[in-house]
């Protein structure tokens, strides 16, 4: 081997011995610190989880407030770590703030959303479990994230909307319960007092109608054919897609059962002689 190569491999390994005598001791420290910030940010993690959730904050805000703190700590002791290598922050973050911008221009659609989804996480016009009605959409809310918000249809179909389209949306929230809207004719001639009576008995007999708030069972048209009798009772939103059958059903057995009748539309008809008219 030439006395020129021997050289620049002689140089090359005292140069890489200098600079692990004089930054090995400095990356080990940082690799410790760094190690400590990760343990100290899951213990302070923990310890804000536990004062929120004395403080009854809804869960998606938990975990959105863990996280958060978490990352704070974390980014404490990667600061900690850097100067300790002896790196000057100020450039790095003013490159870091160049490459941010950037990065915001190319990503408007999603920091919309991220902006929406922190919005919707705070001001909590709705919560997991309600049911809602929003942008075209409805369904009982799944998930809600930073990002979209996932509805759950009666058919247990799931729907994603953006939660750019979610905020500043006109927002129907049932919540919990639904109301029903169903209604039943019966005959001029029929007793009103023990239909509405007999309806008041189906409904405090039904188990997936609630008791609070009363149902609501009133005469509500005069029909052509029928005396229109509306029934509202409430259920939860998990009973909702199958309450109508059942009501719908009970009570047409017990109009059979105490021989009230539901009359169906009539017409008359009536043929004019001709010759007559002639």
């Amino acid at each position: 081997m030439p006395v020129s190569q021997l050289a620049a491999i002689e140089q090359a390994q005292a140069t890489a011995i200098d600079l692990a005598i004089k930054f090995g001791p400095k990356l080990v420290v940082a690799c410790l610190i760094m190690a400590v910030g990760y343990f100290v940010s899951h213990w302070v993690g923990r310890l804000t989880e536990g004062i929120l959730a004395k403080l009854e904050l809804d869960v998606t805000v938990r975990v959105l407030l863990v996280r958060i703190v978490r990352l704070l700590v974390l980014l404490l002791f990667a600061i900690m770590a850097l100067q300790n290598l002896g790196i000057e922050l100020l450039p790095l973050i003013a490159g870091l703030g160049v490459a941010g911008a950037g990065a915001a221009l190319a990503m408007q659609g999603v920091l919309s959303n991220l902006a929406a989804g922190f919005t919707i996480i705070f001001t909590r016009p709705f919560r997991v479990g309600e049911f809602i009605s929003i942008a075209g959409e409805e369904g009982q809310v799944e998930v809600i994230s930073l990002f979209n918000t996932v509805l759950i249809h009666a058919d247990l179909s799931r729907v994603v909307i953006p939660n750019r389209k979610v905020a500043g949306e006109i927002l129907h929230n049932y919540g919990q319960i639904r109301q029903l809207n169903a209604s039943v004719g019966v005959a001029y001639g029929t007793d009103l007092n023990q239909a509405l009576a007999t309806l008041d008995g189906i409904l405090a007999g039904l188990p997936g109608v609630l008791k609070n708030p009363a149902p609501l069972v009133q005469v509500a048209t005069l029909a052509d054919s029928s005396v229109t009798i509306s029934v509202r009772p409430w259920v939860s939103v998990a009973d909702f897609p199958t309450a109508a059958g059942t009501i719908n059903k009970a009570i047409l057995e017990a109009f059979r059962a105490r021989g009230i009748a539901i009359p169906f539309p009539q017409r008359e008809v009536r043929l004019l002689d001709q010759a007559a008219g002639g």
